[in-house]
C-alpha cells in the first residue's frame, strides 16, 4: 500500500510485526532511547513526508515511559511532514480510573467517605478530589499531533468523548464468541457471566449471539460486613464462561469464578480481552479454580499457551482496520460479531 508507515513504541514489538506482517510491510524504521536522566529519546530513521502513518502502543508494562515514547513519535512524525499520524493503542492508557466518581444518587462525589459508605462527606467537599486523567490522556494524544485514535474494547466508553477527533474503539467480542464455539466442548450448556454489573452488556451480547442463558454476579456494597456478592440467573451444572475486557490484579476474575462453583458450575471459563496480569496475578488465576483463562494478544504475554491458557490473536483485527482506514473504506464490518478476521 502506497504512502502508508507502521511504527511501534518499545511497548509491544511482537504485536506491531505481526500487524505489519498481515499488512505485508516492513516496521518503520525509528530509534527510541533514553538519556542519562531518563528523558525519552525518539529518532524517526525514514522519510514520513506525505504518508500516512499508524502507530502501534498498548499500555502494558512500564505505562508511562511507553506513553511518552508514543507522544514524542507522534510529535516528530508531525514535525516530519506526516500527513496523517494514527495512534493505535489496543490497550488505551489510563482508562481504569474514571474522571468522576459519583454516589448512588448521581450527584458527584466530592469527599471521602468512611470505609464500606458511598455517601459523600460534606464537611469538607475538597478533601478528595478526583484527577480527570482521561481527558488529561486525550489532551496529551491530540496535542501531541494525533489525527485519529485506534483501540479496542475500552474499559470506559465515556473516554470516546473526551477527543475532538476520530476515534474508533474495536470489540473484542467477535473474537472472543469464535473461540467458544470452536474450542469450549458442549459449549451449548453453557451460560455467558459478567462478573460485575459494567460488563453486562458486554457479557450480554455474545449469549445472545450464541444463544445462551446469562448470569450477573452483583457486588452488594451496602451488606453489614463489607461487600457480598449476588448471583443472578441459574449456572448449577453449567458450563460457566465468565467475560470481562480487562484483567489486572485477576482478584475480581478469581472471586467470581469461585462464587460460581460455589453455586454448582461444572467448569469455568475466563475469557478477557485485555490481560495486563500485574504483580503476583499470574500465581492467583494459577492458584484458583478456573479451568481455562482465554484472553487476546493486546498486551504482551509472558505465560506461554498451556490447557490452562489460551491466547487470541488481535493483529488480522487491527490490521484490517489499518488497511480499510488507509484506502478510506468503513470498517463497520469489524463490529459485525458474525465475522472475524485472521
Amino acid at each position: 500500500m502506497k504512502n502508508l508507515v507502521v511504527f511501534g513504541t518499545d511497548s509491544h514489538p511482537r504485536l506491531t510485526e505481526a500487524i505489519c506482517e498481515h499488512l505485508c510491510l516492513d516496521v518503520g524504521r525509528a530509534e527510541i532511547g533514553k538519556f542519562s536522566n531518563g528523558e525519552t529519546s525518539v529518532k524517526v530513521k525514514q522519510s514520513v513526508r506525505g504518508c500516512d502513518v499508524y502507530i502501534i502502543s498498548p499500555a502494558s508494562g512500564q505505562v508511562n515511559d511507553h506513553l511518552m515514547e508514543l507522544l514524542v513519535m507522534i510529535s516528530a512524525c508531525k514535525t516530519a511532514s506526516a500527513i496523517k499520524v494514527t495512534a493505535v493503542l489496543p490497550v488505551f492508557p489510563y482508562s481504569r480510573q474514571p474522571d468522576q466518581i459519583f454516589s448512588s444518587r448521581g450527584a458527584p462525589l466530592l469527599g471521602s467517605s468512611a470505609k464500606g459508605s458511598i455517601e459523600p462527606k460534606r464537611t469538607s467537599p475538597y478533601q478528595s478530589w478526583i484527577a480527570q486523567s482521561g481527558t488529561l490522556v486525550a489532551d496529551l494524544l491530540m496535542c501531541a499531533g494525533a489525527d485519529h485514535i485506534i483501540t479496542m474494547d475500552l474499559h470506559d466508553p465515556q473516554f470516546q468523548g473526551f477527543f475532538d477527533i476520530p476515534v474508533d474503539n474495536l470489540f473484542g467480542r467477535p473474537l472472543l464468541k469464535h473461540y467458544i464455539a470452536l474450542n469450549i466442548p458442549d459449549y451449548q450448556n453453557g451460560v455467558c457471566i459478567s462478573p460485575d454489573a459494567g460488563g453486562a452488556k458486554r457479557a450480554t451480547a455474545i449469549a445472545d449471539s450464541l444463544g445462551l442463558d446469562f448470569a450477573l454476579i452483583h457486588k452488594n456494597r451496602r451488606h453489614e460486613s463489607g461487600t457480598s456478592l449476588m448471583l443472578v440467573g441459574d449456572v448449577q451444572d453449567k458450563i460457566a464462561i465468565l467475560i470481562d475486557d480487562l484483567i489486572d490484579t485477576a482478584s475480581t476474575l478469581v472471586s467470581a469464578a469461585e462464587f460460581v462453583k460455589k453455586h454448582g458450575a461444572s467448569q469455568v471459563y475466563a475469557l478477557v480481552t485485555h490481560c495486563v496480569l500485574s504483580g503476583d496475578a499470574i500465581e492467583r488465576v494459577k492458584q484458583s479454580c478456573i479451568d481455562k483463562l482465554i484472553v487476546t494478544n493486546t498486551a504482551p504475554q509472558t505465560i506461554e499457551p498451556s490447557n490452562c491458557f489460551d491466547v487470541i490473536d488481535v493483529s488480522p483485527t487491527f490490521a484490517e482496520a489499518i488497511r480499510r482506514i488507509h484506502n478510506g473504506e468503513s470498517i463497520s464490518i469489524l463490529y459485525d460479531q458474525n465475522n472475524v478476521w485472521f
